[in-house]
């Protein structure tokens, strides 16, 4: 038989021990295991902005690892939904437009009282404080301008412009049933034509003698206009002033317009997942997210017009608010019940009749 050997327990040893567990169970401690929180949210600049720029305060804040899982707005609501009774993740970021369907879902927790849900502009609280925007913005038009330059063309100024013939062959759009800026250009067009969020007869009935025969290709998503616009494909398309702003600073020759009949109000919401794993650091996440330190931050790297008008803007950041608060004058906001009840039925029609 074998006998384990244990020295004395000398005080020196004792205190030894004793810090030694201490550690363990401390926040940043050596034994400590990191906690880990899952974010849903759109890829590209808007992930590398977060990742680099705003996750890294909160987790030396909190001790915590923030992992960003991305996708499109209806992408994040498909894999929360599917995952409703044992979320994978804790924290979303979608469109305005999909953030109220995941409330009406039941895929969102009540975002707790703070003291920066209370400074946000209060178009940024959604209804029962369910969800909060952290990114305010609107959809208009963007078109290359060295297209237009090469081809004498003037800058658009109307969403009937994307059905002007000698665009044939160069509008880029995205497709509504995954788009936000998709669905919010043909959302405009509907207006124009006599339609309005209840009624998208008109919209679907002219577009097959208007914007659809200038059509070059229907996008899930926004990703290739950078591309499109490089070699000469895409002239014009929806798109949002933080996006075309975004791909200025990468050298692509795109400039934004407010059109005439005025853009649509796009928010950034967030909210925590209803039943997640960790929901007193959700909340914690989606109240820092608020904050004018991280606000400021998505500002500066990522041209993201922060709802937090506490959030300090110097430079070019104040010019981009400035500019923005102009154009949110004419700026549209849709009848999202309405919206959201008939979008299932548009998507179908959508399929079938116009990118068939």
């Amino acid at each position: 038989m074998r006998f384990a050997f244990h020295p004395p327990a000398t005080p020196l040893r004792r205190k030894l021990l004793a810090t030694a567990a201490l550690a363990a169970i401390l926040p940043g401690g050596t034994g400590a295991q990191t906690r880990t929180l899952y974010v849903g949210m759109n890829g590209g600049i808007m992930e590398k902005t977060y990742t680099h720029h705003v996750f890294p305060i909160f987790e030396k804040l909190h001790a915590v690892k923030v992992v960003v899982v991305p996708g499109t707005s209806s992408d994040i609501l498909a894999k929360a939904q599917a995952n409703k009774d044992r979320p994978q993740l804790h924290v979303m970021l979608l469109d305005d437009g999909v953030m109220m369907r995941a409330i009406s879902l039941g895929l969102c927790e009540k975002q707790r009282p703070n003291p920066h849900l209370n400074d946000i502009y209060p178009t940024a609280r959604f209804r029962d404080d369910m969800a909060s925007g952290v990114g305010l913005g609107m959809t208009g038009i963007a078109y290359n301008t060295r297209m237009f330059a090469e081809k004498g063309w003037a800058a658009p100024s109307s969403w009937m412009d994307f059905a002007d013939p000698k665009y044939k062959g160069k509008v880029v759009f995205q497709s509504i049933p995954s788009s936000s800026f998709g669905l919010h250009g043909f959302m405009m067009f509907n207006r124009i034509q006599g339609g309005n969020e209840r009624n998208v007869e008109p919209g679907f009935n002219a577009w097959a003698k208007t914007i659809g025969p200038n059509v070059l290709e229907y996008i899930p998503s926004s990703a290739k206009i950078s591309e499109m616009v490089q070699t000469g494909e895409a002239a014009l398309f929806p798109l949002t002033p933080t996006a075309a702003a975004v791909l200025k600073t990468k050298g692509i020759p795109v400039e934004y317009v407010q059109p005439r009949e005025g853009s649509v109000v796009l928010m950034i919401g967030q909210c925590v997942i209803a039943k997640n794993s960790a929901p007193e650091l959700a909340q914690k996440l989606t109240e820092f997210l608020l904050s004018p330190q991280a606000q400021a931050n998505v500002l500066q790297f990522g041209a993201q017009i922060p709802t937090n008008p506490k959030a300090p803007a110097v430079g070019e950041g104040a010019a981009q608010v400035a500019q923005i608060k102009q154009w949110l004058k004419n700026a549209v906001t849709l009848d999202w019940d309405s919206v959201n009840a008939n979008r299932p039925a548009w998507n179908a029609r959508w399929n079938k009749t116009i990118e068939r």
